[in-house]
């Protein structure tokens, strides 16, 4: 387990999203992660879009560190005027309590509410995440998941 002390939060900076290119790279976690662009191996179009999303004033992206190694990141955005969460965090880290701690801290910075975070219907970890963070679950929808080149079931979480 992590240590809280361990672990910090800091806005991102553009040099991070060479890190989060690659993990989204890794593809048990993106099958899992479901929703990705319909190319995650274009890596210009993915630092051109998420560099652009840096400066958006309704956008708040967070790089996650463990003892000063990058690991992840948490965000918030707004999708059709409500707020959602997004997360990722590296396989390599997972089962070890710190995205939930992580999330926690985020959403101690991060005081939008209602705020939504979606998962797909089978990232059982991803779900408990979102449930030890105090989201409930309100209901779901099926998308086409680019990961899986296939229609799936969302789970939609609400946190108030």
């Amino acid at each position: 387990m992590i240590n809280e002390n361990d672990l910090i939060l800091k806005p991102t900076e553009i040099e991070d999203l060479k890190y989060f290119f690659q993990f989204q790279l890794d593809e048990e976690a993106s099958y899992l992660a479901a929703f990705m662009p319909k190319d995650p191996t274009d890596e210009v179009a993915y630092l051109k879009k998420m560099t652009s999303l840096l400066p958006e004033p309704t956008v708040n992206m967070r790089t996650i560190l463990v003892n000063d190694r990058i690991v992840g990141s948490v965000s918030k955005f707004e999708m059709e005027g409500e707020a959602e969460i997004t997360y990722w965090i590296d396989r390599n880290f997972w089962g070890k309590g710190i995205m939930t701690k992580a999330l926690k801290h985020f959403l101690t910075i991060e005081n939008t509410r209602p705020i939504l975070g979606r998962v797909a219907f089978d990232n059982f970890g991803s779900q408990r995440v979102l449930e030890k963070c105090g989201f409930e679950k309100i209901g779901n929808g099926k998308w086409f998941a680019n990961a899986r080149q296939a229609e799936i079931e969302e789970l939609i979480y609400k946190l108030v």
